[in-house]
């Protein structure tokens, strides 16, 4: 029993640090995309996209560093509300695999959160 508790606690250990270094490539690309003069919002719909994504991906991925759950949950939730404000204001989807990729250490936070959770529950 004992070497399965450290294989599943190495195995949890690699799967936060992947988050963690996938969340800040992800940032570090998404960075230029914030600051960059050609991306600016031409009006209220556009700025509620950009609330969700890419400022509301970023402060959860970013918050995922030290509260894996909480920080995950704002990164899902803010692309999924983004999704829905696309869909309501444009009338589409937004295209292509990008978004998913950019929001995957989120996904990938809130598993290690609940697969950690749960084995601290069954060592007690």
């Amino acid at each position: 029993m004992p070497g399965l508790i450290a294989r599943n606690r190495k195995w949890l250990r690699t799967l936060r640090w992947t988050a963690i270094v996938w969340s800040g490539a992800s940032l570090l690309l998404v960075v230029p995309f914030i600051v960059s003069v050609g991306s600016r919002p031409s009006g209220p719909r556009d700025w509620l996209a950009v609330i969700f994504f890419p400022i509301g991906i970023s402060v959860g991925m970013i918050l995922a560093w030290v509260k894996e759950r909480l920080g995950g949950t704002i990164t899902v939730v803010s692309l999924l509300a983004f999704y829905v404000v696309r869909r309501t204001t444009t009338g589409t989807f937004p295209k292509g695999w990008g978004w998913l990729a950019f929001a995957a250490p989120g996904f990938l936070f809130l598993l290690f959160s609940f697969l950690s959770s749960r084995a601290r529950r069954s060592a007690d």
